[in-house]
């Protein structure tokens, strides 16, 4: 688990205590993880709704289920690749997440619509492996970017790129016990 901040991560300790950082614990699916977040208190839990490929994917009504056992100030973030925007809006409506992450080839048209649609927080995942990459992450109108080097590939991307991006980013992928100073100190 890593923490987040503008140009900031850290495993959640004093280094976190010290910085504006904040916590994402993603990939719940089952009541004992809920538990573990209500127990611990990251600042967001993530849930990756209808996506097979991965062995963490929940429907919207596990979802729903799932949130309502969670902490009432622990925002539900839903990770979604390649949906319609009425899905995503209307889990956002209905209150199943409080903030939608996109992982797919989600557009800035499709963003801008469902932010005005919904009036909820929208983050962008963004694959970086160029300054191009980070170029369309910092001009994306997402209420927040993160920044992955490939979508659940447990790898880092050349972090040095991100050192002036300029806005608050989410530095995800990759960040191990060994490496998170280094992410801390950029």
């Amino acid at each position: 688990h890593a923490c987040t901040g503008q140009n900031r991560v850290a495993p959640r300790d004093e280094t976190c205590r010290s910085k504006p950082m904040k916590v994402k614990i993603c990939g719940l699916s089952r009541p004992s993880d809920i538990a573990a977040v209500n127990q611990y208190r990251p600042d967001y839990a993530g849930f990756i709704i209808n996506f097979p490929k991965s062995h963490r994917s929940c429907t919207p009504e596990q979802v729903q289920a799932l949130h309502a056992q969670l902490s009432p100030d622990i925002p539900a973030v839903g990770v979604t690749v390649n949906q319609p925007l009425g899905t995503v809006a209307s889990l956002l409506e209905q209150g199943i997440i409080d903030i939608a992450q996109l992982h797919g080839q989600e557009d800035d048209a499709y963003i801008q619509a469902l932010q005005a649609r919904t009036g909820k927080p929208v983050w962008k995942a963004f694959r970086i492996r160029s300054t191009d990459d980070l170029d369309a992450a910092r001009a994306s109108s997402a209420d927040m970017i993160l920044l992955d080097n490939g979508y659940g590939t447990g790898e880092t991307f050349d972090w040095t790129l991100v050192r002036d991006i300029g806005r608050p980013f989410i530095l995800a992928g990759g960040l191990r016990e060994e490496n998170i100073q280094d992410a801390a100190a950029m």
